[in-house]
């Protein structure tokens, strides 16, 4: 007859083979059987339960119901979770076990009662004894594990606190380099780690640029040379599959043969993670954490650094998007103020081209009656030196008015420079300013002392000389402006080489403060609020650009201003180079000539000037008038020499008088006397049947020059 084994190695061991050979019998079965047969194989699992219960006894059989239906479903899952049991089901597997091992003994008491009864009797107490140790270790296995589960959950509870709490500081955050700042803050003192970066990587050169270090990091991140803005190749380290979006674990950075882990060895750091930071499937950045200790990461611990990365890369994203947005908005905001200042400046262009045309008109008059009286006139010393500062302020006004065009056209290609004296134009503009630095200090009750130190013999510069004095003049108002309590004004000139000559104004005022010189040349940049407009200083740098000069400021608060301006020396035989003899002086001979012009003004000075002049002149008081003039002459077969009319005139332009002397006399020339005339010389715009245009004021000479040379081709045609 079969005796049950003695041995409790045995008998204990029983349950594990029992259920091993379940295990294999299933696998063996279930490569014959076709899938999606349901195969009994829970049978299999009752008989080594049941033999266990059998040849083993209470013990095994109870352990056998255990590995069954607790030990196998916690193997199965991940992390060797226990699921959920069904009590009963358990209940009654542990009876029927039980049953069974009653059976069993029964059986063998029945036949051990033979031998002896005694003998059944100690089997019994020993066999009980051990029932209650085995449930007593069951119960003490159970309470340890579920003190490793709790232990588990309240690692995993805070964890997840953790990352909440960094991802709700982080959502905060706008700039990129603030939310680094919070997880490498956060990591440190909540983790804890003893090394922490987030590095920036560039795919362009496989490299890693260190961006944030841990405060606590920084002794370990010198002695790496990992501080901020250090470079960290990727091509041959460990941390290339990072890159790549995996994340890096390495238990023990000595056994790693990699220059990365090698210099995190040499400073003392055993165990590392790298977690890539992943914005649209591609890596834009590393999170770096090492501790001393080798093998100091858990799975919990890599798990919480991959999921914080994923939360550091859509809060670095966000960060990206409204530093784009903000710049984007930054960008349209200038472009508008761009658009807006164009509208303004455009706008400004066209008042500024009828306001040309009326100054010029205006001032023709003017300069007629003066270049008339200074050539033709005897005057007394005095006299001819108010009329020649008079000349010379038409000019200045001419000159500026033509440059109201600069507002809405492009400035010219090139200017044509003449041989400008700068001692002569310092002298210039202290008069021509006189009435600002004097008198209207004077009745402020302020005092401004003028002082020259002009070089001797300086050298003649080549330039324009009504925008080099407009220069000078803005920038005496300036110097006088910044001296509302008085003080010293100096001009100076001196040859600095012998390429150059430098102007200087130097004032005793105010001064101005390093961000304000560096901008004051920038237009529409004032700091006299309401009375300021900001175009001074800009038109200055405009003069010297245009005139290739080179401009210095030296200022400071409270020790005033010195504004140098150094300008090319004037090359003889060169444009703008050293004067040559002028021409003879043309003077027509006596000529017949319609003049047309809406402006009363202009008829009677420019009528005057002519007559004076010898000629015979005939007045037209606008285009109507003037082509019913041509027309009754034509009538009459009679003819003038040269017609001169204006441009613009209501009803009937300058054009259509010149078509209309065209179709009367072809070799009558017609000349066209504006204010637009440079701006229509400059396009290109000769409008047809016209044989010379004039600007307005026109200049006794140059209106000579041109009757002479008309008269003489209209004789031979």
């Amino acid at each position: 007859m079969w005796k049950p084994p003695q041995s409790r190695l045995i008998r204990y061991g029983l349950p594990f083979g029992g259920i091993l050979a379940a295990l294999i019998t299933q696998a063996a079965i279930s490569l014959v059987v076709p899938k999606g047969i349901d195969f009994p194989y829970a049978f299999f699992y009752l008989i080594a339960v049941f033999a266990a219960a059998w040849y083993g006894g209470y013990g095994p059989g109870a352990m056998s119901c255990l590995l069954t239906m607790v030990g196998l479903p916690a193997a199965a899952t991940q992390g060797f979770r226990l699921s959920r049991v069904d009590p009963s089901r358990l209940i009654l597997l542990v009876g029927v076990s039980l049953l069974i091992s009653k059976i069993s003994r029964d059986q063998q008491r029945a036949r051990s009662l033979l031998r002896s009864a005694n003998e059944e009797l100690d089997k019994r107490v020993q066999s009980r004894t051990q029932d209650l140790a085995q449930t007593v270790e069951l119960l003490q296995s159970e309470v340890s594990q579920r003190k490793k589960i709790e232990e588990k959950l309240q690692t995993q509870l805070g964890r997840l606190n953790l990352l909440d709490q960094i991802t709700r500081l982080i959502g905060e955050r706008q700039d990129l380099r603030s939310v680094f700042q919070i997880v490498i803050r956060t990591l440190e003192d909540s983790m804890p780690v003893d090394f922490s970066c987030i590095c920036l990587y560039e795919p362009v050169s496989a490299a890693l640029t260190v961006t944030c270090v841990g405060v606590k990091s920084q002794a370990l991140a010198m002695e790496l040379a990992m501080t901020e803005q250090a470079k960290i190749a990727t091509d041959q380290n460990g941390l290339s599959k990072c890159v790549r979006g995996y994340l890096v674990y390495e238990p023990d950075v000595v056994q790693i043969d990699f220059p990365f882990p090698s210099r995190l060895a040499k400073s003392g750091l055993r165990s590392m993670v790298a977690a890539p930071l992943l914005s649209e499937s591609s890596v834009f950045g590393v999170l770096v954490v090492a501790r001393l200790q080798p093998d100091d990461f858990s799975s919990g611990d890599c798990e919480f650094l991959r999921q914080l990365s994923e939360h550091v890369a859509l809060a670095a994203r966000q960060a990206q998007i409204h530093t784009a947005l903000q710049q984007a908005y930054d960008d349209l905001r200038r472009t508008q103020q761009a658009v807006m200042e164009h509208e303004r400046l455009r706008a400004l262009g066209q008042m500024a081209s009828g306001i040309a045309h009326d100054i010029n008109n205006a001032l023709s008059p003017v300069a007629l009656y003066t270049e008339f009286l200074l050539d033709r006139e005897p005057l007394s010393a005095r006299a001819r030196e108010y009329l020649e500062t008079t000349q010379r302020a038409i000019g200045d006004v001419s000159h500026t008015v033509a440059r109201m065009r600069e507002f809405y056209r492009k400035p010219e290609s090139e200017l044509v420079l003449v041989p400008v004296d700068i001692n002569r134009l310092v002298r210039q503009v202290l008069e021509l300013t006189r009435a600002r630095w004097n008198d209207m200090a004077q009745r402020q009750g302020i005092v401004i002392r003028i002082s020259t130190d002009l070089a001797p013999n300086a050298p003649i510069v080549a330039g324009i000389e009504s925008e080099i004095r407009e220069a000078m003049t803005n920038l005496v108002f300036n110097a006088v402006d910044a001296m509302p309590q008085g003080g010293t004004l100096t001009l100076r000139t001196a040859r600095v080489d012998a390429a150059r000559v430098q102007l200087q104004v130097e004032d005793t005022g105010l001064g101005m403060d390093e961000e304000t010189r560096r901008r004051c040349l920038e237009p529409f940049f004032t700091t006299k609020g309401e009375r300021g407009t900001g175009l001074g200083l800009a038109m200055v740098y405009g003069v010297a650009q245009r005139h290739n000069a080179e401009i210095e400021i030296d200022s400071a608060i409270g020790k005033g201003t010195t504004m140098r301006m150094s300008f090319p020396v004037a090359v003889p035989g060169a444009a703008g180079g050293l004067p040559e003899t002028p021409s003879a002086r043309v003077h027509p001979s006596r000529l017949r000539i319609l003049l047309v012009d809406d402006d009363p003004l202009v008829i009677k000075s420019l009528g005057d000037t002519l007559e004076a002049e010898g000629h015979l002149v005939t007045t037209a008081s606008g285009g109507r008038e003037g082509v019913e003039i041509v027309r009754a002459t034509a009538e009459r077969n009679e003819n003038f020499s040269v017609v001169i009319t204006d441009l613009g005139m209501p009803y009937i332009d300058g054009r259509k008088v010149a078509s209309a002397v065209k179709l009367a006399w072809k070799t009558t020339p017609v000349i066209l006397l504006t204010g637009w005339g440079q701006r229509m010389a400059d396009e290109e715009d000769m409008p047809a049947n016209v044989d010379r245009v004039l600007n307005k004021p026109p200049k006794l000479q140059q209106l000579r020059t041109a009757l002479s040379e008309l008269a003489t081709m209209s004789s031979q045609a």
